[in-house]
């Protein structure tokens, strides 16, 4: 993590409003975009902001960690996995009615922040594997046809692409379960 990135991160855990200033104006838009692309309103992008700061801040507070990119991608990262939380939450209620949970704040904030190391183990194991099973993955990924798939890359046939497919996600498991962290956060 860059001096720079530290630093604000220590201001935005103080409560400096500057920075939140800054993060708002760099950020917040992107938010927007995304939420209302994604079947949301301005209203959640604004709660979904607030919560990712909070979790960024609460985070910071509980142990230190290591932010890859800028401060404001991480920020943008966060909310994109909330948001798409709290949309795997509002189908779960919807398709439970009857047996409709009300989740405790805290305990929400606990599992987004455990989500959010999840998905940053996720990344920086992604980043290791070769650069073909990372494109062909993003294509698994984005539900992308087999056939689709191995007409874009070269591959004989979606069979080839099943299998390739298979390895690729293996390699990228193995490296997840080999990490000291995999087993801390994998059954919280």
């Amino acid at each position: 993590m860059l001096e720079e990135e530290k630093d604000l991160l220590k201001e935005l855990a103080t409560g400096n409003k500057k920075v939140i200033q800054k993060l708002y104006i760099s950020s917040f838009s992107k938010v927007v975009n995304f939420v209302q692309k994604n079947n949301g309103n301005r209203t959640d992008a604004e709660d979904i902001f607030q919560k990712a700061l909070l979790q960024l801040i609460a985070r910071y507070k509980v142990k230190s960690f290591t932010i890859t990119s800028t401060l404001e991608a991480y920020l943008f990262g966060a909310c994109k996995n909330l948001w798409r939380r709290e949309l795997k939450k509002q189908k779960r209620m919807i398709t439970k009615e009857d047996t409709v949970e009300l989740l405790i704040e805290g305990d929400d904030m606990t599992m987004a922040i455990l989500e959010q190391e999840k998905w940053e183990l996720f990344q920086e194991k992604l980043k290791r594997i070769s650069n073909n099973c990372k494109q062909l993955l993003q294509l698994f990924f984005q539900k992308t046809p087999y056939k689709e798939i191995a007409e874009k890359l070269g591959y004989n046939s979606d069979n080839v692409v099943r299998q390739r497919v298979f390895n690729c996600k293996s390699q990228l498991t193995k490296l997840i379960k080999n990490d000291p962290r995999y087993n801390r956060i994998k059954d919280l």
